[in-house]
């Protein structure tokens, strides 16, 4: 279950995270989750958004450079240790974590983890054996 990530180039410029947000307000997109990784001069802003396709047309044709990746959410218990058992499934496995961030979720006690990883389908079924939910586009967007 594969979830949509869209990661945006972003030049480190007063006002360019505003206006993306802008564009995503203009098309009623809902931001999910994001993370943004940056440098002097640019960023890569990583965002889930509720309609993926409809964000990374709206955004293109305002001139920004977008990609969508395959990635992975999980969803731990919202406590201390609670991303432990993923973290350890996928390591034994010897299954690489490339990047990853977090966002509490409306679900009571648990927070929803999104996970980028080498090879989605080998991640679930490690996190699967181990009793870590894998959660759908649904439950996410």
């Amino acid at each position: 279950m594969v979830i949509k990530q869209l990661s945006v180039f972003v030049e480190n410029q007063l006002g360019r995270l505003a206006e993306i947000s802008e564009v995503l307000r203009q098309k009623e997109i809902n931001i999910r989750a994001l993370s943004i990784a940056d440098t002097t001069n640019f960023g890569i802003l990583r965002m889930i958004v509720n309609h993926p396709a409809r964000a990374e047309s709206a955004l293109r044709e305002q001139g920004f450079t977008v990609s969508q990746t395959d990635v992975i959410a999980v969803g731990v218990t919202d406590e201390p240790g609670g991303l432990v058992t993923a973290l350890k499934a996928l390591a034994d496995a010897k299954i690489t974590v490339e990047y990853m961030y977090a966002f509490v979720s409306k679900a009571e006690k648990t927070a929803y983890v999104v996970l980028r990883v080498e090879d989605n389908a080998v991640a679930e079924k490690v996190l699967c054996e181990h009793g870590v939910p894998i959660l759908s586009g649904e439950e996410i967007y």
